[in-house]
């Protein structure tokens, strides 16, 4: 089975970075045109500058902060308004900050919804009209194994990442009649720099190190490691692909087997 997105055009969101840079990688080789999306210019300039061309492929990026969802909407629609239809669209954001959802404040949770659901609302508007018209569309929001299992010390992000699941599967069912997937990948504990950001402050609170923290957290995964950002990247882009055509409204773990339900 050969992966095959020629023709297809992609925005991938938190693309500087990550899940989301290796997302934009892996379509970038299998054919398609790329849309970055993230708050570094800079960043995204470097991502852009990487990515493989091939006949047909033009990536560009939108420099935009996702804590700001009226920018987003303005320049993301600014930018549809003369350009060809997108194909793909990978929701993909920051998680919010560790802590217990007992102790978070009301403006957190706000936060959070804003910057997830909402967010991924807008960009959801913006290109399903263009996904109708080509009878052809991918919807791919990176969220979190807490769906299925909530983790300890994550109480905003497993409120949240439970809201953006079920919208999802509400969209599945709307939007399937058109040619439009909607899918939730779920990471288990990926190589990136939240990743490193929970780690360190796990270890401060517990006064252990950062090496004795690691350690524990891959033990507590079959695999005995964490995911190569690539490989999140493989999965995102089989769903993107015309062969996962048939697969709609599902949460994918990608975690080494950590999850302990089915």
């Amino acid at each position: 089975m050969k992966i095959n997105l020629s023709a297809k055009k992609a925005f991938v969101c938190g693309s500087s970075q990550g899940i989301g840079r290796a997302a934009a990688v892996e379509f970038a080789d299998g054919g398609a045109t790329v849309v970055l999306l993230a708050r570094s210019e800079d960043g995204l300039q470097d991502v852009r500058e990487q990515l493989s061309t091939r006949a047909g492929q033009k990536h560009d990026f939108i420099a935009v902060d996702f804590s700001e969802p009226e920018m987003l909407q303005e320049r993301v629609t600014a930018y549809l308004a003369g350009a060809s239809p997108i194909h793909i669209l990978v929701n993909n954001t920051g998680g919010p900050p560790a802590g217990l959802a007992s102790e978070a404040g009301p403006d957190e949770f706000t936060a959070a919804f804003r910057n997830h659901l909402i967010c991924n609302q807008i960009m959801t508007q913006a290109v399903v009209p263009g996904m109708k018209a080509e009878k052809y569309g991918r919807i791919i929001n990176i969220i979190s194994t807490s769906v299925k299992q909530p983790i300890p010390g994550l109480g905003v992000s497993n409120t949240i990442r439970g809201a953006v699941a079920s919208w999802a599967k509400t969209l599945a069912s709307e939007l399937g009649p058109f040619g439009i997937t909607v899918n939730n990948i779920l990471p288990g504990a990926t190589d990136t720099a939240r990743l490193t950001a929970l780690i360190k402050k796990k270890a401060e609170q517990s006064g252990s190190t950062v090496e004795d923290v690691a350690r524990d957290m891959k033990t507590a995964i079959p695999a005995r490691r964490f995911a190569k950002p690539e490989e999140l990247a493989y999965a995102i882009a089989f769903l993107a692909s015309p062969v996962a055509g048939y697969i709609n409204g599902i949460n994918l773990p990608v975690d080494g087997g950590r999850t302990a339900c089915l």
